[in-house]
């Protein structure tokens, strides 16, 4: 993980199904606070209006006091370990307090959680939460060493936060055109990338400074090869799997743009003129370009430290 992100020992290091080093911001105590205290207040309100909706129909008559007893049960069964349950299971690792923070419950190899695992902390969460007013949760998140509670250690999880600082701010998603491949990306082909090859380079690229410099690395070479089977011409020797896809996208994203402002798209006769307009210089032959404000120079040709793992040969896409 970067120093830039500023979670420094907030990390925890996952390994995948595909043995891939991955780096998960898990969430500190004092928010997994918040969101279990927000969680209670909800499943505190609830049980009281289910309570008070049992009490009257057991005054009205319609439910003796073996009959009331049974439903009590069943309406703090529900509510303790069927909330919880329902929505991690439902919103992929969020109950209402998580959701709110920006918190998120993953298995320990970084995937989303499961039922089982849902349904275990919350029978965990019945002992280490109510039981003990939440002291049992509070001393087992502090002792271990990805803030886990026991429900955490049984089931496989932990908690991560899924509100982090991107470095570059809001522009940081959207993958810059490297000056280098301008020339070629002009002429790229780009009909056969399908959205869902491109939506995963795309993620590649945002995710880019979560992932360590092994996981870049491999994950740069899989997807700058599946993207390489999709677009024609194939890129320049040794060009870099982040740069490869920054070109790619930025290509593709301003294309679109020009579809949509009725523009003619690169590649073409050159931008429409207004009629009566001074004709527009044609683009400038390629070559390297002076850095600008939204333009990298050379030694840094995609807003991004280049990782070591990342220089040798670049990538070979498929034969």
């Amino acid at each position: 993980m970067p120093e830039s992100t500023g979670l420094g020992k907030y990390v925890a290091e996952v390994v995948t199904g595909e043995a891939v080093v991955i780096s998960l911001p898990f969430a500190r105590f004092p928010t997994r606070a918040v969101a279990l205290w927000l969680d209670l207040l909800v499943q505190v309100l609830l049980l009281i209006l289910l309570s008070g909706v049992a009490v009257a129909a057991t005054a009205g008559g319609a439910l003796n006091e073996a009959a009331f007893a049974a439903v009590e049960l069943a309406v703090f069964v529900l509510i303790v370990v069927g909330y919880p349950t329902a929505f991690e299971t439902l919103s992929r690792g969020r109950t209402l307090g998580k959701l709110a923070l920006g918190l998120r419950v993953v298995s320990d190899d970084g995937g989303p959680e499961r039922f089982r695992q849902a349904l275990m902390r919350a029978l965990a969460g019945v002992l280490e939460i109510w039981l003990t007013l939440g002291f049992l949760a509070l001393v087992t998140s502090l002792l271990s060493a990805n803030s886990k509670r026991l429900g955490d250690i049984f089931a496989g999880t932990f908690v991560i936060t899924t509100r982090l600082p991107q470095p570059g701010g809001a522009a940081a998603g959207l993958p810059a055109l490297p000056a280098a491949l301008a020339a070629w990306a002009s002429a790229l082909e780009l009909s056969g990338l399908n959205d869902g090859t491109a939506d995963t380079a795309r993620q590649y690229l945002s995710r880019y400074y979560t992932l360590t410099p092994a996981a870049r690395a491999e994950f740069g070479r899989r997807i700058a090869a599946a993207v390489a089977a999709q677009v024609t011409p194939a890129p320049p020797p040794g060009t870099t799997p982040p740069d490869f896809l920054s070109a790619v996208l930025a290509e593709r994203r301003a294309r679109e743009q020009a579809r949509i402002g009725g523009r003619a798209t690169l590649g073409d006769s050159g931008p429409a003129t207004a009629p009566g307009a001074a004709p527009q210089p044609g683009p400038s032959p390629p070559g390297p370009s002076p850095p600008g404000p939204s333009q990298p120079g050379p030694s840094q040709p995609s807003g991004r430290p280049a990782s070591p793992a990342d220089r040798p040969g670049g990538f070979l896409p498929p034969r």
